[in-house]
């Protein structure tokens, strides 16, 4: 019997109903620009919000997949949910969402552990989390096949996030998509959310997941997802994807109207 981690925010984060779901993201994809001067797409960042807050955002960088092939996505995703050392690979055999089930790619998944001491085949950081899951809608109307490598970090160190690179960087082929899921900051002032996560739409512009990672460490930008970010643009930069644009940013008030406590969200694309 196969192992399927089951929709666990289906109903919450976005509708449960397959129908109603493919159409929303359908129309959110309608509109998108794309991006001039693009060859390869290796990689987006994504955010990992309710659809109705975040869903547009990330509609700027998936429209940019429109019409692309990629065997495998390998998604990589912060836990919000439990503590654990290093990154966890999902150790099931799919997973789940209202429009259909998607295979975990064990062989590349394997290769990444070989090559990342800290990462473990696990379901820490799986059962319950939503910043990997609500990817996957957007990837299944976008791509249509695919195999999935679902990685959750636990711990965003320095030594945890560059030996995941290190394992990224040995699957980095034309065929291979890599998802950094991540929000901005949170339930500050849209004024002070602002100057935050100006930063980390500077430094993925820039192509600089030093800075990235120096003023995460220092708490001049706040993003739950800066590790995945940090991690799959390394990775991707190992291999000479050095090229990279934030397509869209603004936070929740811009749906809410209150704009006193907000939440950032940024979509880009990582791309040679």
């Amino acid at each position: 019997m196969k192992i399927i981690r089951r929709p666990a925010v289906a109903g919450y984060f976005y509708t449960r109903d397959s129908k109603k779901l493919r159409e929303e993201i359908v129309n959110l994809l309608a509109d998108i620009p794309l991006h001039q001067g693009v060859g390869h797409i290796y990689g987006i960042v994504s955010p990992h919000a309710g659809y109705i807050y975040s869903g547009k955002t990330a509609a700027f960088g998936y429209g940019q997949l429109k019409g692309k092939s990629y065997s495998t996505v390998v998604v990589v995703a912060p836990s919000h949910r439990e503590y654990f050392q290093g990154a966890s690979i999902y150790d099931g055999d799919a997973y789940e969402t209202p429009l259909g089930v998607v295979e975990v790619d064990k062989e590349k998944a394997a290769v990444i552990q070989k090559y990342s001491a800290p990462i473990i085949f696990s379901d820490s950081g799986h059962k319950g989390e939503h910043s990997l899951e609500v990817q996957l809608p957007f990837l299944q109307v976008v791509l249509g096949e695919f195999k999935l490598i679902p990685i959750v970090i636990g711990d965003q160190r320095r030594d945890f996030l560059f030996e995941l690179a290190n394992g990224l960087s040995e699957i980095v082929d034309d065929h291979t998509l890599f998802v950094a899921s991540s929000d901005l900051s949170h339930f500050y002032s849209a004024e002070k959310a602002g100057k935050l996560d100006r930063r980390m739409e500077e430094g993925i512009n820039d192509f600089d997941y030093e800075r990235l990672l120096k003023d995460s460490e220092q708490g001049t930008l706040e993003a739950c997802g800066a590790g995945p970010i940090i991690s799959v643009m390394k990775g991707l930069a190992d291999k000479g994807v050095n090229k990279s644009a934030v397509l869209h940013r603004c936070n929740s008030g811009d749906v809410s109207g209150d704009y006193s406590e907000v939440v950032g969200y940024l979509s880009a694309i990582l791309y040679t």
